[in-house]
């Protein structure tokens, strides 16, 4: 049988932490993850914004435990406080879905000066996991889902040129990149807490096609990318990550994403990793380079070995 969203377990007593919460993609998964009793945690670069959509979750569902947290990924001393506010209020984390990201923007640079899109994609969620991991370890068998794309197909991680200094822009490479360092720092990761025989697990999902306002930047393209044969909506493109959070056979190291046609639309299934993913040197080198350049180590202490759900 198909998984849907009603196959996510009673989460009540779980803390979920979704980035990017406020629309789209992010808000679905809050709000899917808070029905089903989740204390679920929109951090958001606006708080306004990220307000109005537990506003909107609280009028939905009155019973919803969830509230708002300031977080702006393309500013590493923003990543660093938001998470220190988090490790103020709670003592545990289950769910760490890393949602938020830009998709296609002009060239522009974080607060540090990193490529934007590698910088905010990237960069700021290998920070966030690094400063949130005491938590997660000390929470059990908690989750990592890291959410990539269909564009990590086509990336390249140019480590000789990572913030575009040298080249002319071009911004549909620059976001491959970003989504092929998601997939890429995903699996890492997962190794390394297998190795370390964590409770923890990592899991990497994408959300196929979908309609969000992620795609404000496509120009004429954003007609094509809407064509409801490519593209479902923002609930569907939920399906994947939220499969990856809760699904007890959801394992560490596994790649979720939509069955149908391309990887477009259809049930969250687990997918094949695309073979650029998979080098074992380029693994390396990037978490060692994304911890330079972030001044973010992630601990990786051992634990009881298991890959046990949050569920």
């Amino acid at each position: 049988m198909a998984w849907a969203l009603d196959s996510i377990p009673d989460l009540a007593g779980r803390i979920a932490l979704v980035t990017g919460a406020n629309s789209g993609i992010g808000f679905e998964t809050a709000r899917a993850l808070a029905r089903h009793r989740a204390e679920t945690v929109l951090a958001c670069r606006d708080l306004d914004k990220a307000a109005t959509a537990v506003a909107r979750i609280r009028a939905e569902i009155p019973e919803a435990k969830v509230r708002a947290l300031s977080l702006d990924l393309a500013d590493l001393d923003a990543v660093t406080t938001g998470s220190a506010t988090f490790a103020r209020t709670f003592t545990r984390l289950d769910i760490l879905i890393c949602n938020a990201g830009v998709m296609v923007p002009p060239y522009g640079q974080t607060k540090q000066g990193f490529e934007l899109q590698f910088g905010t994609n990237h960069l700021g969620h290998f920070a966030l996991i690094g400063r949130l991991m005491p938590i997660l370890i000390n929470s059990g068998s908690a989750r990592v889902v890291v959410i990539s794309s269909l564009a990590a197909h086509f990336g390249h991680i140019d480590f000789d040129d990572l913030q575009w200094q040298r080249r002319r822009y071009a911004k549909w490479h620059a976001y491959g990149q970003s989504k092929l360092a998601n997939l890429v720092f995903a699996l890492e990761f997962a190794r390394r807490l297998a190795a370390a025989e964590s409770v923890v697990s990592v899991l990497a999902a994408h959300p196929g096609g979908a309609v969000t306002n992620l795609q404000r930047n496509l120009g004429w393209l954003r007609g094509l990318s809407q064509n409801p044969l490519m593209a479902g909506s923002a609930v569907e493109g939920a399906r994947p990550s939220l499969r990856a959070a809760t699904d007890s056979s959801a394992h560490n190291g596994s790649y979720w994403g939509p069955s149908g046609w391309m990887g477009l639309r259809g049930s969250p299934v687990e997918v094949k990793i695309p073979a650029r993913a998979l080098d074992p040197a380029t693994a390396e080198r990037l978490w060692s380079v994304s911890e330079d350049l972030s001044g973010v180590s992630i601990p990786l202490p051992a634990g009881r070995a298991g890959d046990e759900t949050n569920a």
